[in-house]
Parts: C-alpha cells; structure tokens; sequence
C-alpha cells in the first residue's frame, strides 16, 4: 500500500496550512444542522419569547453569523475565507429547537466549518439564553448535511432520516 502524505504535516511533523493559492475561487455552499434537546416546558417557552432573557431565536441567529466570519480564529487549520452570506433558522419541536446554518462564498476552500461553527454557536446561545429555566438540555447531532463547490463537488447526507438521532 502506498505511503500517504499527511496534508496539515510538514515532513518533520510540524503544523502547517494546505496552500489553496493555486485554486480557482468557485461558488461553495455548506448546510449543517443540530438540535437543542430541552424539557418541552422550555420549548414552549421559547416559541412564545417568554425566556427571561430575551428573544432566543434573534440572539442565536446573531451569534450563528458572528461564528461563522469568525471561525478562521478558532480553528487552527482553517482558511480565512470570504464569507457571501449566512443564513441561521429554526425549527420548533416539542421537546427541541433545531438550528440550521447555511453559509455560502465564492473563494479556493469550502465553508463547511463556518456552516458547523455557526450552527454550534447558534445552539449554544440557545443554551446560554435558556440555563436558568433549564439546566437539563442538551445540544446534539452537530452534523453536515450538504456541501456543494470545489474539486470535491456536491455531497448531500441522505443515510439518516429525520428522526434517526434521539437523545
């Protein structure tokens, strides 16, 4: 079996970025998603804006679009890239909120850790706005769901069907 080339290792082991200088920029999009498992007493009490702190959803979105221009800063092998747009959304279930991040760009490497980062910030400040009704909750099934751009092309997840994850 031929001997494979670690892309993030120099030769002596240490660190490195990959060099995407050579690639062309093309149009690359990312969608993740995860859920907020919580008491359904806390779901209600999201979907009617009654947490103590304030609007949840508007706090979330905001954090999840401050995440992803930001994710560069947090993990180390990660690109700066250009960031086109972010869109964070919500889905109201009894007993959880899911968040879904979509990022988009037109740059040399993909957006698939703004899209997870986003989604991951977005959820914690859901956390966050939600501790003191509910300390129980539970944030899970951080995962990407589609991918699109580059030399890899499309990828959609299509193994896991809606109810597939359970606390």
């Amino acid at each position: 079996m031929a001997e494979r080339s670690l892309t993030h290792l120099e030769p002596l082991g240490g660190a490195r970025m990959v060099d995407v200088s050579p690639r062309e920029p093309t149009h690359r999009r990312a969608l993740a998603r995860c859920r907020v498992w919580m008491q359904p007493e806390t779901t209600t009490k999201v979907a009617n804006n009654a947490i103590t702190k304030g609007d949840v959803l508007a706090a979330a979105r905001i954090a999840g679009i401050q995440a992803a221009k930001r994710t560069a800063d947090m993990i180390p092998m990660c690109h700066p890239v250009l960031v086109g747009s972010v869109s964070i959304n919500f889905s109201i279930g009894d007993d959880y909120v899911e968040v879904e991040s979509q990022v988009e760009t037109v740059d040399r490497t993909g957006v698939e850790m703004e899209a997870l980062t986003a989604c991951t910030v977005a959820a914690l400040t859901v956390y966050d706005m939600c501790k003191s009704a509910d300390r129980s909750m539970t944030i899970a099934d951080v995962a990407l769901w589609e991918k699109s751009g580059g030399r890899s092309g499309a990828w959609r997840r299509d193994d896991l069907s809606e109810d597939a994850h359970t606390r």
